[in-house]
């Protein structure tokens, strides 16, 4: 009995071992894979509130899409879309206003930033005081900005047509203009988005080696020349991110415009965002407006891509 419980003792002990083992492989592969697992929730919220709700405005894009009897129905309609849209008299109009918005908006506020991160990055006294007042436009809600610079656009009674007045100058009707009201919404815009450029323009001038300036300097460089070729060239991949996330900001304005003019007179402001917001809840048109909202999609795209190929450019050449 004794020989054969000393047999049986090794082997009631490899259980545990064994059990062990498993364990052990098991905490392993999950060592080994936990950066994928790590993921999965931020997965389950990509799907959830991304490619789900992206799916479906492809969907509803081809379709048409109403309400009747307190449901929503929807009808399988293939390109039409297309068609509507060729046949819409305010998306030319709205396309070439965009257009002109963004590239005016985004090249004027990326030399403004651009100018002003230079200047304050030279300030020594008060730079705390200047940073923080460039930063206050950004930092009002745009719905904000909008009435108050509608006010100061008024004909009779805005600031702007009164101190031009006091100098003998006849006050414009700046957003009942034709010619003036684009101009003008982007002249907000300058006064609101500025703020963000000289931000990120500000970090990367401050980011830079300053060894590299000195060194320009001391080899008889002027100022105009260091700033040329050693300041501006460092920073065109920071110039590039800005501008790329200015300009995708800049299609989807919608706040400003709404509240200044409401796209007039006529289309003289008209935006495509603007226009798919009509298109959805005043005109009712889902299906037409989810295409209309995929063709901004595109576009966006498109300069997505631009820059990213500009910038791999620049990459490359540094």
């Amino acid at each position: 009995m004794q020989k054969n419980e000393l047999h049986a003792l090794p082997a009631s002990m490899a259980a545990p071992a064994e059990g062990q083992g498993i364990l052990s492989q098991f905490g392993r592969y999950v060592d080994r894979t936990f950066k994928v697992w790590a993921l999965v929730p931020m997965l389950v919220v990509l799907i959830g509130l991304t490619i789900y709700p992206a799916f479906q405005l492809v969907r509803m894009s081809v379709s048409d899409v109403r309400f009747e009897e307190g449901k929503l129905v929807w009808e399988y309609a293939g390109l039409e879309a297309i068609e509507r849209m060729a046949e819409d008299p305010v998306v030319p109009a709205a396309l070439r206003n965009t257009l002109v918005f963004v590239v005016s908006a985004v090249a004027l506020e990326t030399l403004l930033g651009l100018i002003l991160a230079l200047l304050v990055s030279r300030v020594r006294r008060f730079s705390g005081f200047y940073r923080a007042v460039l930063v206050i436009p950004i930092l009002i809600p745009p719905i904000a900005i909008s009435v108050m610079w509608r006010l100061m656009y008024d004909y009779n009674y805005g600031v702007i047509n009164q101190l031009l007045g006091a100098i003998g100058i006849p006050g414009p009707l700046w957003t009942a203009d034709p010619n003036l009201a684009l101009p003008s919404v982007i002249i907000v815009d300058l006064w609101h988005w500025t703020s963000f450029l000289f931000l990120i323009m500000l970090a990367g001038v401050e980011s830079l080696p300053v060894e590299l300036t000195e060194a320009a300097r001391v080899d008889g460089a002027s100022e105009f020349q260091v700033y040329r070729h050693v300041i501006i060239p460092l920073l065109r991949p920071t110039i590039i991110v800005a501008v790329m996330l200015r300009t995708i900001l800049a299609f989807k304005v919608f706040d400003q415009i709404f509240a200044l003019t409401g796209g007039g007179p006529g289309t003289a402001t008209q935006v495509i965002s603007l226009h798919i917001y009509n298109v959805f809840f005043v005109q009712f048109r889902l299906g037409y407006g989810a295409f209309l909202a995929l063709v901004m999609a595109a576009l966006i795209t498109v300069f997505v891509v631009f820059y990213r190929w500009l910038s791999g450019v620049v990459q490359r050449s540094m």
